[in-house]
């Protein structure tokens, strides 16, 4: 079993910038995709960036060119950092794992808190 610890979310205002870290505990074997998700009060939850173990990345279009998504292979850390930070970027921001053996496994993370606001 996987289990996904989300870390650096926080208040800042409209312009700032802030990075998420995702360290995974226990085994990451079979993991193929990693993943950042938000969802805002009142709204569904949505992709807003992913990587792949080959380092194929993925955006969601609000956040295309002020957010980027990386993984430091060596400490099994997967980051977001988010540049120009808008209010609309305010949401719940979770972290996700699939991995891919006989099935189709996705993990989640408990979720880290952004608010954007003056």
């Amino acid at each position: 079993q996987m289990r996904l610890v989300e870390s650096g979310g926080g208040l800042v205002q409209p312009g700032g910038s802030l990075r998420l870290s995702c360290a995974p505990s226990g085994s990451i074997f079979g993991v193929v995709l990693w993943g950042w998700y938000r969802q805002a009060p009142g709204k569904e939850r949505e992709m807003v960036a992913t990587i792949t173990n080959s380092g194929n990345t993925d955006y969601a279009d609000s956040v295309k060119g002020r957010f980027s998504i990386s993984r430091d292979n060596a400490k099994n850390t997967v980051y977001l950092q988010m540049n120009s930070l808008k209010p609309d970027d305010t949401a719940v921001y979770y972290c996700s794992a699939r991995r891919v053996d006989i099935f189709t496994t996705n993990y989640w993370g408990q979720g880290t808190q952004v608010a954007v606001s003056s």
